[in-house]
């Protein structure tokens, strides 16, 4: 390998089980919550060797939005919409009960793209506000409440986890990491065994408040929260709506989590599958020439991690070059290492990949 390179080997010895097993558990040990250090540094902790990497400036973290942030957002955007649809109430046609609650139901559908066509605007003002608070509410719907939702799911894995294990007797570290290892997995479930339980409770409220059969009602759940919200069937009574004002949210945002969690566990086990078929096919003499980026007609640690990494999809070369490009900026004095030197004589512009 030339010197401008990184010298052979990478990472010093081999990778054997007891790394792999260390790296695993370090990452299992890492905490969310945010210290007193720069933002975007990476901190550690001698007492336990592991690293905990903070977010980057500018970054949300996803554990910062609070539920009463969410419900802060959503307050002000149906309060502004009650007070709008209610000075307007007489440009707004179709079956109406009552001021305020309909104002409240008119921006709930709104927001959630459901839009019954029970309650339209039918003058020139009402409709621009109906368009205001279309473009508002999906925001606010892709933006706050799906993420409220998310992190909601989140916290009900542990439960779950319970619930499926409960069988055996865990420790809380032994369900942590039961949990960790199949995340998506146990946010799919909860979001599918929520939506049930949502579209049961929309039919029976149907069917017992609204009057509607039990085909027709279960028609109209389908219809909600999709977003199809065709228009035959809908909210018409008070308690209806009131009803319909907090479950057609609840119900809209869990189905767009259910679709979301369901290509989550799609793709990871697609790439579970990947990963298996990586580290257990057997090499050819061309997967070694191949993977000799230094084309020494030698494979060393770091080069055989390197292309393994690629052929997992975890990594792309373009990936490789850039930390190289990195790496070679750091190394000043073109040895092939970094040494203590070497970053006291870069400059922090040269940090730039």
């Amino acid at each position: 390998m030339s010197n401008t390179d990184v010298k052979d080997p990478l990472l010093p010895g081999t990778v054997g089980s007891s790394l792999q097993s260390h790296l695993k558990k370090a990452l299992k040990r890492r905490k969310n919550h945010v210290s007193g250090s720069a933002p975007g540094e990476e901190v550690l902790h001698p007492e336990h060797n592991d690293v905990k990497t903070l977010h980057p400036p500018g970054s949300f973290a996803p554990n910062s939005l609070k539920f009463r942030h969410v419900f802060l957002f959503l307050a002000v955007y149906l309060g502004i919409g009650v007070v709008c649809f209610s000075l307007i109430r007489d440009q707004i046609e179709g079956k109406k009960t009552n001021g305020v609650l309909d104002a409240i139901y008119l921006c709930v559908v709104t927001m959630t793209t459901v839009g019954y066509g029970d309650l339209v605007p039918s003058s020139t003002l009402a409709k621009f506000l109906a368009c205001v608070f279309a473009f508002a509410g999906m925001v606010l719907v892709g933006f706050v409440l799906s993420k409220a939702a998310d992190s909601f799911l989140e916290k009900q894995e542990i439960l779950f986890a319970k619930v499926i294990h409960l069988h055996k007797h865990y420790d809380s570290t032994e369900l942590a990491d039961v949990v960790e290892s199949n995340k998506v997995k146990y946010k799919f479930l909860t979001a599918l065994m929520l939506l049930v339980g949502l579209m049961i409770a929309g039919t029976l409220f149907l069917v017992f408040v609204e009057g509607l059969t039990v085909f027709d009602a279960f028609y109209c759940v389908c219809a909600t929260i999709t977003t199809l919200g065709y228009g035959d069937k809908s909210f018409s009574t008070k308690l209806g709506r009131i009803f319909a004002s907090f479950w057609i949210v609840i119900s809209t945002i869990c189905l767009a989590q259910f679709f979301y969690y369901f290509a989550e566990v799609y793709t990871e086990q697609r790439q579970r599958s990947m990963i298996k078929w990586a580290l257990t096919r057997k090499l050819t003499v061309s997967d070694l020439r191949a993977a000799d980026l230094d084309n020494n007609d030698e494979v060393s640690a770091a080069e055989f991690i390197v292309y393994k990494l690629k052929e997992m999809g975890k990594i792309t070369d373009e990936d490789v070059m850039t930390v190289m490009k990195g790496f070679k900026m750091l190394d000043v004095d073109l040895s092939g290492t970094l040494a203590e030197s070497d970053l006291v004589q870069s400059e922090p512009s040269e940090l730039k990949v």
